[in-house]
């Protein structure tokens, strides 16, 4: 089956999803997120085959959100460390565990909370430049590229 590419499509929300929307790549950045660099404790929290997990860590090194860093010389072992794109992937996981904890039972098995007080916390998404609320009905997305006719393509093209 081949893979439809959205990475020329003008919606970053499409960009993000060809970049990251493989849902064990979504898995494996919660991990990296929680301090997890090597490939067995990768392959152990997720139960990932080892020959997916393998492809998943190249992606999203290719994608620059991991990089490769050696950790052992002999045998030659490889951990797996945010990047700065990596790390800013953060909100979006966050943003996700808040609607799944709300919306998706088994509801309270998972929650967030501030590492120094222990408090739970609860996400909001604000405005960088005003420092406001994000509210759907205050918000329209805007193209500032002309969108194409035809978005996607083949990744075989």
């Amino acid at each position: 089956m081949r893979r439809t590419r959205l990475s020329d499509v003008p919606c970053p929300i499409a960009r993000s999803l060809d970049e990251v929307g493989e849902w064990w790549s979504l898995l494996i950045l919660r991990d990296a997120m929680l301090g997890l660099t090597r490939f067995d404790e990768f392959q152990r929290s997720i139960g990932l085959a080892t020959n997916m997990l393998t492809r998943r860590l190249q992606a999203l090194v290719e994608a620059g959100l991991l990089e490769k860093r050696p950790y052992r010389d002999r045998p030659l072992r490889h951990g797996y460390h945010l990047t700065g794109k990596g790390r800013d992937f953060l909100p979006v996981l966050i943003a996700m565990a808040d609607w799944g904890s709300r919306w998706l039972p088994p509801g309270g098995a998972f929650r967030i909370v501030d590492r120094d007080t222990g408090r739970p916390v609860e996400p909001v998404l604000i405005d960088r430049t005003t420092g406001e609320t994000l509210r759907p009905e205050r918000l329209r997305p805007e193209f500032t590229i002309p969108a194409k006719t035809t978005w996607a393509k083949d990744e075989t093209e």
